[in-house]
């Protein structure tokens, strides 16, 4: 008898596999597939996660004379991987291993056509990246991907897979963060053998599951636009994203020495848009500033300076068409969670939650017992001197309160889950405290 096919077609197994991967949902994460086929997996995961889905293009370098021998793969950022020992076996030559690439590499630039068109390469940098293929034999052209995806400084990297051989998969740990497959099978020598259906996914196919799943996604209004914000004579860098229905605005304050651009603070922001939270990341201090802290430290530490840029970008954002009939809300990490209790407390009619995330509510001072908006603080449990220093400034804020304390993890959180775990805790805070109210005064 032959092997009872463990899955009815791409789009089933894709399903299935979504369920093993349903914890990183609240990480907003990216979903890049594999064309052809891994494209209709990755439609279902990217569709049950909530998740954008776009393609990574890769191809492989096949053999002289042996095209669907595999002996290294290139990636569309120009990563090439190159089975050693099989081109050794085989006495290929460099010059026609460059051929080769240089043949694949032409392929791949035609794939980024007609795949992704005018659109641009996805951000990846920062983001848990989930990479998608429909079954996994040697790993070869897989691992091309993960190392061109790597160069870009994803967060997290998971590669996910129906079906896989274990030997393929020990070897492509250590190029990932975490590895979900359904089925590893010894024995695997071929991927069609696990599926009822495994017919070829056409090019049509894959475009048209690429123009669903855009439809799908949660959009914000033109993406996230970069723009300056005012803060008194203070022009700031800054990025705003509006999702659809939009029932409040988060406004960031990053940690001491970091900037718009982290990747923590900018992981919460994708994943409080499927919340209907408006998001505004900024710098606090000027190019002129940011060149003066990194020699000195000093400004990094001025919280009534940050706090003052802080309400400024507050009374600008509200002072925008767009923007003025939202609640405000607070995101504050480190120095920059001090900034956002003191600006909350000399803006007590305006902001309407804050969230902490490993923050020194003790730089605050007594601006702490002034603070009427609903705060929740969130530590690691093995922030041992940051918990200490948060749970002695719970009793001192006059507002409803909680602290919240994530098992396990460090001030950075970057423990698996930590993060999304944050990033779960301020979407029910700020739903909870701007948008049912606010959806109860329109009302």
């Amino acid at each position: 008898m032959g092997r009872a096919k463990l899955f009815e077609d791409r789009r089933d197994a894709g399903r299935r596999l979504a369920q093993l991967l349903s914890g990183y949902r609240s990480e907003a994460p990216l979903v890049l597939a594999l064309p052809r086929g891994g494209v209709e997996v990755g439609y279902e995961v990217a569709r049950a996660l909530g998740a954008p889905l776009d393609v990574w293009i890769v191809r492989k370098l096949g053999a002289p004379g042996q095209p669907e021998l595999g002996v290294g793969a290139i990636a569309e950022g120009g990563e090439v991987y190159i089975d050693r020992g099989l081109v050794a076996v085989l006495g290929i030559s460099e010059a026609e291993l460059a051929e080769i690439a240089e043949q694949q590499a032409a392929e791949v630039e035609r794939g980024v056509r007609r795949y992704r068109g005018d659109r641009p390469m996805p951000r990846v940098e920062g983001r848990t990246v989930i990479v998608v293929d429909d079954g996994i034999a040697t790993g070869g052209t897989v691992r091309a991907a993960l190392r061109d995806l790597r160069k870009r400084s994803p967060r997290r990297l998971v590669l996910a897979a129906p079906v896989a051989a274990p030997s393929s998969l020990s070897s492509l740990r250590r190029e990932v963060d975490a590895i979900a497959c359904i089925e590893e099978d010894p024995g695997l020598q071929a991927i069609g053998a696990y599926y009822e259906d495994f017919s070829q996914t056409s090019d049509d196919a894959v475009s048209a599951l690429l123009a669903e799943a855009q439809r799908e996604v949660p959009r914000t209004e033109g993406a996230e636009r970069p723009l300056f914000v005012e803060a008194g004579a203070a022009a700031l860098p800054g990025d705003l994203a509006i999702p659809e229905r939009a029932g409040g605005l988060v406004i960031f304050a990053h940690g001491s020495g970091s900037s718009r651009r982290s990747p923590r603070n900018r992981s919460v922001a994708e994943a409080l848009w499927r919340w209907r939270l408006a998001t505004l990341l900024f710098d606090l201090l000027t190019d002129e500033e940011e060149a003066e802290d990194r020699r000195s430290a000093r400004l990094r530490f001025d919280v009534d300076l940050l706090a003052r840029r802080l309400i400024g970008v507050t009374d600008w954002a509200l002072a925008r068409p767009e923007l003025r009939h939202l609640a405000v809300g607070y995101f504050g990490a480190s120095t920059g969670a001090a900034a956002a209790l003191i600006a909350a407390a000399a803006r007590p009619r305006v902001v309407g939650a804050v969230v902490s995330r490993g923050g020194r509510p003790d730089l605050a001072g007594p601006a702490l017992a002034m603070v009427r908006a609903p705060t929740l603080l969130i530590v690691g449990s093995a922030d041992t001197q940051v918990l200490a220093l948060n749970q002695a400034a719970l009793d001192d804020l006059a507002g409803p309160r909680r602290l919240a304390v994530v098992p396990s993890a460090t001030h950075l959180f970057e423990e698996p889950g930590a993060l999304a775990a944050v990033a779960r805790l301020a979407g029910e805070w700020f739903a909870r405290h701007l948008i049912a109210k606010g959806d109860e005064a329109r009302a």
